[in-house]
């Protein structure tokens, strides 16, 4: 087998099962280990995978700061935004994650009823500033500069007063395999405790997201209730997550 065939098909089982298991790869392809770890040291430094010990997974792509990440995909974070808004019903409390998509969902929040707005990132907060119906309670705790959210053990005991209605959350990187990423421990962890606090978790996700896998995982796609997705994203990226327990909202 040529060196290009069996990438494409050490790919190809990277897309379709989320990792690459050395031993597992050499036994179908009747070649020594050594060979397909080769392959994935040499794939891994063009940037195709990540290595692992005992293997391969898919690589994240490097997460810009807070204030590049503004401007991008921002038509497709507008329309994310107005469905994810559109879910809000007068009365409720619901918690805005950090991220510039989550704060398009603050920017287009009904306007015609009342509702409460629980928030640990201070830049949500100020989206929020004129808002002329949404009561807003900001969480503190020690500042991840990265995403500009509180993270922390008093960030976690506030949020544990709480009983969200929904949880808007935002990750770095979806896959049917390994579940909603992110890039550092703590953010994780706190995105993990405010979903275990809200009786619904909704995550809109871009395009650029999907099948790839962030260092920490938040939760497995069975544990958030929803998937808000762009209409206009390819039948194909989309098809891995239909069988899967969340429900799919295109926008």
């Amino acid at each position: 087998m040529l060196t290009t065939q069996r990438r494409s098909l050490i790919l190809d089982i990277l897309r379709r099962d989320g990792q690459v298991i050395a031993k597992r790869v050499a036994e179908d392809f009747s070649l020594s280990e050594d060979t397909i770890r080769r392959d994935l040291r040499e794939m891994a430094a063009e940037g195709l995978l990540k290595r692992v010990h005992g293997g391969a997974m898919p690589v994240a792509p490097e997460l810009p700061d807070f204030s590049t990440r503004k401007s991008v995909s921002s038509e497709a974070k507008s329309r994310l935004g107005r469905k994810a808004a559109s879910l809000v019903q007068p009365g409720q409390l619901i918690f805005l994650d950090g991220g510039t998509t989550t704060a398009e969902i603050a920017r287009q929040l009904p306007r015609d009823f009342a509702f409460s707005v629980a928030t640990h990132s201070p830049t949500i907060a100020a989206e929020l500033e004129h808002h002329p119906t949404a009561s807003v309670i900001l969480i503190g705790g020690k500042l991840y500069k990265h995403s500009m959210v509180a993270v922390g053990a008093v960030a976690m005991a506030a949020i544990s007063q709480l009983r969200p209605d929904m949880f808007f959350l935002g990750v770095t990187a979806v896959h049917p395999v390994h579940g909603l990423s992110t890039g550092d421990f703590e953010e994780a962890a706190i995105k993990r405790h405010i979903a275990s606090c809200a009786a619904e978790t909704y995550v809109p996700l871009t395009e650029e997201k999907f099948d790839h896998v962030s260092p920490c995982q938040v939760l497995p796609i069975s544990g958030v209730s929803g998937l808000i997705v762009a209409s206009d994203i390819p039948a194909a990226a989309i098809e891995p997550y239909r069988n899967l327990t969340a429900e799919i909202l295109e926008a």
